[in-house]
């Protein structure tokens, strides 16, 4: 009888390939609020077919990432004062509570997890490693939300990054990483104190801040 061997891993298809990249472009702010993108232009950048490419287009228009207007024309849609203020109330609403639950469940490897996070983000902030920052920052608050075991709230407020996230890019630009808010610290010093409601408030806070420096971004580049 032959041996059996461990289960290859599942490949992604060429269509999931093509929604991740994509996603994380708009994610991290590569491509910008209010920049167009075309399904030839997107055939050439990511080498891909073009039924892949209408799949992923279609998957993040709607999820709200995308923008596709009456003339058909797709492109990352531009936040106005009255959507940040409408994700700003949501956010605020649903990651302290998901910040509560994740204090709940926290262990001292959970902790250290997030501690290797932070630092690496502010290693990103003294290098003025824009990209690194929006990536370890973002980590960060996904493994707070994978913690809180609440899996409904956790994709409702994964998908509203989609939203601000070329905006947070617009951040970085106009006040650098080293004038950036962080309020990690005080969860971090929640969760190790076992303090649900710190947590809770420490998010919120984070929250707060950021969105009103995407406010102020988006303000002076009007």
């Amino acid at each position: 009888m032959p041996l059996k061997t461990k289960d290859a891993p599942i490949k992604p298809t060429a269509h999931q390939q093509v929604y991740e990249v994509l996603r994380a472009q708009i994610l991290f702010g590569d491509l910008a609020p209010g920049q167009a993108v075309t399904i030839q232009g997107l055939i050439a950048t990511l080498d891909a077919g073009m039924t892949p490419v209408r799949e992923g287009l279609r998957r993040l228009v709607s999820e709200g990432a995308l923008l596709q207007q009456d003339n058909r024309r797709i492109s990352v849609p531009v936040l106005s004062p009255e959507c940040v203020d409408e994700l700003g109330f949501i956010r605020k609403t649903l990651e302290p509570e998901l910040a509560r639950r994740a204090s709940q469940r926290m262990t001292i490897e959970r902790s250290a997890n997030l501690r290797r996070i932070d630092d690496a983000l502010n290693d990103a902030i003294r290098q003025g490693d824009v990209g690194n920052y929006l990536t370890q920052n973002y980590l960060f608050h996904a493994e707070i939300y994978r913690l809180a075991e609440a899996p409904i709230m956790a994709a409702t407020v994964d998908r509203l990054w989609l939203r601000f996230g070329p905006s947070l890019r617009v951040v970085c630009g106009r006040f650098g990483t080293q004038n950036l808010p962080d309020k990690h610290v005080d969860m971090l010093t929640a969760f190790e104190a076992d303090d649900p409601s710190a947590a809770a408030q420490a998010m919120a806070e984070d929250v707060d801040q950021g969105m009103k420096q995407i406010a102020a971004a988006l303000s002076s580049s009007d």
